[in-house]
């Protein structure tokens, strides 16, 4: 089915809106977009960006080795790929150490557990902690108990997301994760482990970002693997009493600044050059796979895009920005930087796309622009229907991950979702490599922000209004 969309894509639809006056592009300009169309389609860019930064860098834990070289690997090939203007921006973030990790069950029933520290964990004390477990289905449940009723207790979280094709069932689940430790702490306990956010069956556990609220003690968080998980479960249905063995050596060190940066490249309007078109994703990855998947396609997809238009005679009529955001993973920390550079005032992005989620192909385009303005999407969404994308009924959508804050600040905003049915089973984990790329569907998603990024560059429309 995939390919036959694919083919029925490469023939021309320049003339899907008639040729009126009323059409966002002229006939020239529309066979100069299914042109592009077509180079992306045949392109393998987008995946040799993704496999040499997999393979030459690796993890770009933020404040690593691996970020540094991310840094300059990104200025380089920008100015390869001929990258009008390429700069970048100092952000200043918390460097964490995820040291090493030991789990098991030391009773009723011995096993050793695979566990990894979630991201900015604090550590156990040097020779660990053994402390029995006091189960909570949901989130909701360990919120639900008493202040200080966990005493020498390990709290354990053991919902287990649902599998969506748009990921809709991370939200319900990563609560647990972000804010479970806090919540713990609360409530008394000595350390939180949780099942891993993830929609796998491999014993591989998924890492991800803790925050912990002020004013509240530290403790040790972890996730565990889904089938370590259901053999908690099943030692719990037998015992009240299951002791747990946890040992972390991860840490944070205040004093210790990582700094590191936003990757900024631009192909300069022809016209209206300080009216921005942006596209993005998040140079950063957990240091536990290649960061292949999160979010190496989006940095593949989003230099390959601008590349394609680079090479045109005549450049489109705004300036297309393309940003590759730092420290996505702990917090959103490059965007807001960003942000906060230009004092909040980012009136001159004319409208923006990110790319943060999923590995299969784009079937819907979401909008998040102005009522006047919306019929230009709805335009060019017929150049993606032959391509199987359809077009949300709403219009309230905001860009993925970093971009969403751009978003919050006013900045016109489209939301591309891809088939994410898979991406939980790599996310956050030592299986986000470059097997785990879709070669033919990252060159149907590639198509897509490049026409998206020369059609609204070309068009001059006002999409705040």
């Amino acid at each position: 089915m995939f390919n036959h969309l694919l083919k029925i894509g490469m023939f021309s639809i320049a003339l899907v809106s008639g040729s009126s006056n009323a059409d966002v592009l002229n006939i020239k300009e529309q066979k100069q977009l299914v042109a592009l169309k077509e180079k992306a389609l045949a392109s393998d860019l987008s995946y040799d960006l993704i496999e040499s930064l997999t393979t030459e860098v690796g993890h770009r834990l933020v404040g690593s080795e691996g970020d540094k070289k991310s840094i300059s690997w990104a200025v380089n090939k920008m100015k390869t790929l001929g990258f009008d203007k390429v700069w970048t921006e100092e952000v200043i973030a918390t460097y964490w150490q995820r040291g090493e990790i030991e789990a098991k069950v030391v009773s009723p029933y011995p096993h050793n557990v695979v566990a990894i520290a979630l991201g900015g964990s604090v550590g156990t004390h040097a020779k660990g902690i053994t402390k029995n477990i006091a189960h909570f289905k949901t989130f909701q449940d360990l919120e639900a108990a008493p202040d200080h009723s966990l005493k020498g207790r390990i709290a354990f979280v053991s919902y287990r997301m649902e599998r969506h094709i748009d990921g809709n069932g991370y939200r319900p689940a990563v609560s647990a994760r972000v804010y479970g430790a806090s919540v713990a702490a609360q409530k008394g306990a000595s350390a939180i482990i949780i099942r891993s956010i993830g929609t796998d069956n491999n014993r591989i556990a998924h890492t991800g970002s803790v925050k912990y609220k002020k004013g509240l003690h530290k403790i040790p968080a972890a996730s565990i693997s889904n089938p370590d998980a259901d053999m908690l479960l099943n030692q719990l249905k037998r015992s009240d009493n299951v002791a747990f063995f946890l040992k972390l050596t991860s840490y944070s060190d205040p004093k210790v600044v990582a700094k590191t940066a936003n990757v900024i490249g631009e192909i300069t309007g022809s016209e209206f050059p300080d009216e921005l078109v942006t596209i993005g994703a998040h140079l950063d990855s957990w240091d536990v796979g290649t960061g292949a998947v999160d979010d190496g396609i989006g940095v593949g997809i989003m230099m390959a895009s601008a590349h394609h238009i680079a090479q045109l005679s005549i450049k489109p009529k705004r300036t297309i920005r393309v940003i590759l955001f730092a420290a996505e993973e702990i917090g959103l920390v490059g965007v807001k930087s960003y942000v906060n550079k230009r004092n909040g005032d980012i009136k001159n992005h004319a409208i923006g796309a990110e790319w943060d989620f999923g590995v299969g192909p784009i079937y819907e385009m979401r909008t998040g622009v102005g009522k006047k303005s919306l019929p230009a999407l709805k335009e060019f969404a017929q150049y993606l229907k032959p391509m199987g994308v359809g077009l949300s009924k709403t219009n309230t959508a905001k860009a993925h991950s970093d971009m969403s804050v751009m978003s919050d600040a006013g900045m016109p905003s489209v939301n591309f979702a891809p088939d994410g049915s898979l991406y939980f089973d790599y996310h956050h984990t030592d299986n986000d490599t470059l097997d785990k790329v879709d070669a033919k569907a990252l060159k149907h998603n590639t198509a897509i922000y490049t026409m998206f990024a020369y059609f609204t560059a070309q068009s001059g429309i006002d999409f705040s209004q």
